[in-house]
């Protein structure tokens, strides 16, 4: 009797660290296959740095082959054309096809720049920070303009649901200009969909609003927020601010010579427009056990995964999947398909809690809560240097964590270490 085999689409911070504690919770008991567009993993949250040459590629980037092999773990580095959740099989881009007992599903997103016309470094007018590819892009294109400085414009797009490396963005373009002394020659202006400053897709955690109003206000650093942008242009962004009741209440043409600005989200194109699998967007479906309802041996986690939004607002606002999150969602994850192959229920359930280092190259804000999704039973937010010392040492250790296939939660432990000083301090 053949071993029950388990394919993982996607090798990003999900997805990977996924095939690590599943084939440990499975053990010999099944087979575990990664199936990833391409052989490398990129650690995401250092693309802004990667963008102001703080960092090159080479650092956060390590091939998967090796890794995976040492573990078990199979790997495809062709990518996958076509989800066919009713045959239990992927199509992949070179013919072949991958069959499977059970699926996991973490793709990320695909990054909808076409649904804004100029938006995006792809023919566009503005640069992006999602990929390591455009940080690379972004990096050339931010040396070209400090020989040539003007305004800058940041922020994130209506639909955007990862706010919080805009923000970081936002604050390091500030500090790198100040240690060059160009900061004087550059007025900046953050843009985004949020109904106000620091809700962050989440209705706010703490003070995030009066932390990053303050951030920016001490940094000179203008903001339009509802705002939902029309176009882009050669050096112009077409921004319609939005009041509470939808009405246009201005129109901005906002003149820049760089500009970054965070997309929509939508599912991946293997997946999208699957009844039953994924929602109008292309997010899959899942429930309380990680579990897509209509097809239940296949399995979601982390940007890939559908979660409505918090509430209405003016201009739409995605909900943040953030790497606390996503660590308990592959934790419930393992756990289920542990207990299925031994004939038992899938019952784990991810918490769903979230935490946030946001660094701003000289400091930084942190964020907790728990749940993410209100009410909560901490909702926490602070400042100081020390988010910028913990993000460089969350980077070190990721890293390891990929290059080792080991490691224990990093988001856990920091939530632990944070509660136990906040009750410290209390």
């Amino acid at each position: 009797m053949s071993k029950p085999a388990i394919a993982i689409l996607g090798a990003g911070l999900g997805g990977t660290i996924a095939a690590f504690e599943i084939k440990a919770a499975v053990g010999s008991k099944a087979d575990v296959t990664v199936v990833n567009q391409g052989d490398t993993f990129h650690f995401v949250p250092s693309n802004p740095w990667v963008a102001v040459g703080w960092r090159e590629r080479r650092d956060i980037e390590i091939e998967l082959p090796p890794v995976m092999k040492k573990k078990g773990i199979g790997f495809r580095g062709v990518g996958a054309r076509r989800v066919h959740p009713a045959e239990n099989r992927i199509e992949l881009n070179d013919g072949t096809s991958l069959a499977y007992d059970y699926l996991v599903i973490g793709t990320g997103p695909e990054l909808a720049f076409d649904e804004i016309p100029g938006l995006g470094p792809h023919g566009g007018f503005t640069r992006s920070i999602c990929h390591v590819d455009h940080a690379e892009e972004t990096a050339v294109d931010f040396e070209a303009f400090l020989r040539n400085p003007g305004p800058i414009v940041v922020g994130a797009v209506q639909g955007a649901s990862c706010f919080g490396p805009a923000y970081e963005f936002a604050m390091i373009l500030d500090t790198e200009l100040r240690r060059r002394k160009l900061r004087d020659k550059v007025p900046m202006t953050f843009v985004t969909a949020e109904p106000y400053i620091g809700h962050l897709g989440l209705d706010g955690v703490g003070d995030t609003k009066g932390l990053l109003e303050s951030e920016l206000r001490n940094r000179h650093i203008k903001w339009i927020t509802n705002a939902r942008v029309v176009k882009a242009e050669a050096g112009v962004l077409g921004v319609e601010e939005v009041a509470d009741d939808g009405a246009v209440k201005a129109h901005h043409e906002l003149p820049f010579a760089f500009s970054m600005m965070l997309p929509a989200f939508r599912g991946v194109a293997a997946v999208r427009g699957i009844e039953g699998l994924t929602n109008p967007r292309g997010f899959v479906i899942v429930d309380k056990a990680q579990r897509n309802p209509a097809f239940p041996n296949v399995f979601g986690l982390g940007v890939a995964v559908a979660i409505p939004p918090m509430g209405k607002t003016p201009v739409p606002v995605g909900v943040p999947k953030t790497g606390f999150m996503i660590e308990s969602m592959v934790r419930a994850i393992a756990e289920n398909l542990a207990a299925l192959i031994e004939g038992r229920p899938a019952t784990a359930e991810a918490t769903w809690n979230a935490i946030c280092l946001a660094d701003f190259g000289d400091g930084g804000v942190a964020f907790m809560a728990q749940p993410q999704i209100p009410p909560r039973n901490v909702n926490w937010s602070a400042e100081g240097r020390w988010v910028h010392l913990a993000k460089v040492g969350f980077e070190k250790y990721f890293l390891a964590k990929v290059k080792h296939g080991e490691g224990e939660p990093f988001y856990e432990k920091l939530a632990l270490d944070l509660i136990g000083a906040r009750k410290l301090k209390a």
